[in-house]
C-alpha cells in the first residue's frame, strides 16, 4: 500500500462524500478508492469511515486522523511547491494593500528594488488604513501595523513599530511640559481614530477620550495631518515613528513622557494561505523579511 495514495483517497472521500465522487476526482475506480481505504483501516487498526448505501460517516477516529492527515498532505504539497517555485520565475499582478502614511513615506523604494529582482511581476498598490478583507476585496497581501491577533490569515512579521508622545517646542513653551501621565488631562490632544487603545498602558489610558474635550481635539483618520497639526503647535500627538521621526531629528517635534512610551507595535505582512502559495507572493513575502532590519533607518533621530 502507497501509504500517501491511500490518505489521499481517505481524505477524498471524506471531502466529496463519498467514493464515486472521489473516484471522479482522483481519476481512478471507485473500486481502488475503496481499497485504499480500506488498506489504510487495516494498517491503523482502526474502522475511520461507516458506510452505508447512501452516505458515509466519519468514526471518532477517522474525525482525528482526517485533521491530521489533512495537515500533512498539505504540508507535503506545500514542500513541493516550493521547490517547484525554485524553478518558477515570479509573474504576473500583485494586488497590495498597505497603510496611508506608512506607504507614503517609506513603501517606494522597497516596491523598486523588489521589481528590480523580479521584473515580470507587476504592482497595483491601494493605500487604505482600515483593514480590508483580502480575500473579499482581492488583495494578495496586505500589510498591517498593530499587535498581532489570532485570526485566520498567515501574519509575519516585518519591523519593529515604535509610537512615542510629541509635541512642538512652541506649544510646550507656552502650554507647560507634561512630566507624568496624569498630566495629560489638561492638554490639547491630537488624536488617530485607528488607534487601538489598550487601558493597561501607562501613557495610552491618560489620553483623553473620545467624549471628554469635544471642543478642544483634534480627530483624524490620517497621521501625517496629525503630525503637521503637532509641528503647528496644535496639540500634543501620539504617532509612529515612521512619521514623526523625520520632524523630532530636525527639532520640529520633541518626545515627552519617554519613560511611559507604549509597548511597541509592529508592521506585518498578512496572506490568505500558506498552501500552494503564487511564486510572486512568496518572493514578496521574502523580500520583505529584513528589509527595514531590527532597527529601522527611520528611528536614528538620536
Amino acid at each position: 500500500m502507497d501509504r500517501i495514495d491511500a490518505m489521499r483517497a481517505f481524505i477524498t472521500v471524506v471531502a466529496e462524500g463519498g467514493f464515486t465522487r472521489a473516484a471522479e476526482r482522483l481519476e481512478m475506480s471507485p473500486q481502488l478508492v475503496s481499497k485504499y481505504v480500506s488498506q489504510l483501516e487495516q494498517h491503523l487498526g482502526v474502522r475511520l469511515l461507516n458506510r452505508t448505501t447512501r452516505k458515509i460517516h466519519l468514526t471518532e477516529a477517522g474525525t482525528r486522523y482526517h485533521q491530521r492527515a489533512q495537515q500533512v498532505l498539505t504540508d507535503i504539497d506545500d514542500m513541493e511547491h516550493q521547490l517547484g517555485d525554485l524553478q518558477t520565475q515570479a509573474r504576473g499582478l500583485l494586488r497590495i494593500s498597505a497603510p496611508v502614511s506608512f506607504a507614503t513615506h517609506h513603501l517606494a523604494p522597497l516596491l523598486s528594488d523588489f521589481q528590480r529582482a523580479h521584473p515580470a511581476v507587476g504592482i497595483d498598490l491601494q493605500l487604505n488604513d482600515r483593514k480590508v478583507d483580502i480575500v473579499e476585496e482581492g488583495f494578495d497581501i496586505a500589510l498591517r501595523i498593530g499587535h498581532l491577533k489570532s485570526s485566520s490569515l498567515i501574519a509575519k512579521r516585518i519591523a519593529p513599530v515604535r509610537l512615542v508622545m510629541c509635541a512642538s517646542p512652541g506649544y510646550l513653551k507656552r502650554h507647560g511640559t507634561p512630566r507624568h501621565p496624569e498630566d495629560l488631562k489638561t492638554h490639547r490632544y491630537l488624536r488617530y481614530s485607528y488607534m487601538e487603545q489598550e487601558a493597561g498602558e501607562s501613557v495610552v489610558r491618560w489620553l483623553p477620550g473620545r467624549d471628554q474635550h469635544p471642543g478642544g481635539d483634534l480627530v483624524s483618520n490620517n497621521g501625517d495631518v496629525l503630525v503637521a497639526a503637532a509641528i503647528a503647535g496644535a496639540g500634543i500627538a501620539l504617532q509612529p515613528t515612521f512619521i514623526s521621526g523625520a520632524a523630532i531629528k530636525a527639532g520640529k517635534l520633541r518626545i515627552i513622557l519617554a519613560e511611559h512610551e507604549p509597548e511597541p507595535m509592529s508592521l506585518y505582512a498578512v496572506y490568505a494561505h500558506r498552501q500552494l502559495l503564487a511564486s510572486k507572493v512568496r518572493c514578496f513575502v521574502d523580500f520583505l523579511d529584513g528589509y527595514f532590519g531590527t532597527s529601522p533607518y527611520w528611528d536614528d533621530f538620536a
